[in-house]
């Protein structure tokens, strides 16, 4: 249930008025936009008398309920485009940001490279994994924190924020320098760490779990938010379908959808949801042309010679040739790059 107040209510009436429902046991969620102020009640509200609510509480402009089980994320409570910031880099509605590099760091020198590369060719965020994932527990794990400093040494050399993604609760320390620490799809529903994460102060990317429905996706999103931790941006990297001939199958009308239902910005991963070099490319296109805020793409100094996911990964002339591409098409988008 969420109420939307009437304008230029003090603080000291909206703090009351949130009291008085934490008191009756609701937990609650301020919402402060643009155009309304709104609180959200979580907790059983059946019983509560949403007109009488709105008829006798002078600062109350109307209510609704909220039938969806996610709250904090919901647009309904928080109108207003959720923008992050990463430093001087911005990410949500209006811009589309471009997250490039290597799907593992291999060494220092290679990693250097890389992200020297994709900053001149326009990326804004630097990727690359430490910690690695991988179905076969005998294919390469990564550097794991060797990994993180080799790519804390590229953002000093490049000044480029890095995300990498994080395994469990115990590696949280060794993100403290990590920008962006990213929730890969196998994780998505380890709620214990989602908790985790929703306590820090720095932006979590969420990738969407290779079986999982778009409100499960939200509602992972939540437990984060639901810590405090609003700075969450959701990916879209494809989900496992009867199809065969791609590695996944990027949903792009999840990204319409997501947009519509939540106010937390969307990007997609061509990389991963196809598995081929060759499609990247018209993904990443058709990524902005459905309203995405950004992708993130896997880009190697040599894909050949990788150690992880060399087939779906961009060269670096091949990385700047598309971001010359999506640079046009920016223009014709109102997004600013």
């Amino acid at each position: 249930m969420v109420f939307i107040l009437n304008p230029k209510v003090s603080k000291e009436k909206i703090d009351k008025f949130i009291l008085g429902w934490e008191q009756k046991g609701f937990s609650t969620i301020l919402s402060v936009g643009t155009e309304h102020t709104a609180v959200c009640l979580i907790g059983n509200t059946a019983e509560v008398d949403l007109d009488h609510v709105v008829q006798t509480t002078d600062i109350v402009s109307y209510g609704k309920r909220i039938t969806e089980q996610y709250k904090a994320v919901n647009r309904t409570v928080h109108e207003d485009n959720t923008i992050i910031n990463v430093g001087d880099i911005s990410i949500g509605e209006g811009f589309f940001t471009v997250i490039s590099g290597p799907c593992s760091v291999e060494s220092e020198e290679q990693i250097t490279e890389i992200a020297r590369s994709v900053k001149e060719s326009g990326a804004k965020i630097l990727r690359g994994g430490a910690f690695k994932p991988r179905t076969s527990p005998y294919a390469f794990q990564g550097k794991q924190a060797q990994g993180l400093q080799m790519l804390r040494i590229a953002k000093k050399e490049t000044g480029l924020p890095i995300v990498s993604e994080i395994m469990n609760q115990t590696q949280i320390d060794l993100f403290e320098d990590v920008d962006i620490v990213q929730i890969g799809a196998r994780n998505m529903q380890n709620f214990d760490l989602l908790k985790e994460v929703g306590k820090l102060k720095k932006p979590v990317l969420l990738k969407r779990g290779l079986a999982n429905t778009i409100e499960e996706l939200l509602m992972s999103a939540e437990y984060i938010v639901a810590e405090g931790n609003s700075q969450v941006i959701l990916c879209e990297r494809g989900i496992r379908t009867f199809e065969t001939m791609t590695r996944n199958t990027l949903d792009l009308s999840a990204v319409v959808l997501l947009k519509q239902k939540s106010h937390l910005p969307v990007i997609t991963d061509p990389s991963h949801a196809s598995g081929i070099r060759s499609l990247v490319p018209p993904l990443a296109k058709a990524a902005m042309a459905v309203g995405a805020d950004g992708i993130m793409v896997e880009t190697h100094n040599n894909p050949a010679k990788a150690l992880c996911d060399g087939a779906q990964s961009l060269d670096l002339e091949q990385f700047h040739a598309l971001m010359e591409d999506l640079k046009k098409r920016a223009v014709l988008e109102e997004k600013e790059m």
